[in-house]
């Protein structure tokens, strides 16, 4: 599979909006094919600075993010607007 369907999920460990965020998430990369990569920032200093207060967030394989609250619909336009989505 290509690196192009991947969205990124930058989480928290015990983070009850990313568990939320993934349950938001899941039919969605369902219904565009896509996969969920989950990183936990948790022990990583330079990415708990980047998103230690935003997360849930989510980045596209070209880099796009969006921070919580995010809505379905909010994800799925980054993704179509992605420019190598499948």
């Amino acid at each position: 599979m290509s690196a192009n369907n991947l969205l990124t999920l930058y989480s928290g460990s015990d983070c009850h909006l990313c568990a939320q965020a993934q349950a938001l998430l899941y039919p969605l990369l369902d219904e565009q094919r896509w996969r969920l990569q989950i990183i936990v920032i948790d022990g990583d200093d330079a990415l708990v600075q980047r998103y230690g207060t935003r997360i849930p967030v989510v980045v596209t394989p070209d880099g796009r993010e969006k921070g919580w609250p995010f809505s379905i619909g909010q994800v799925r336009r980054l993704m179509l607007e992605s420019p190598d989505a499948p």
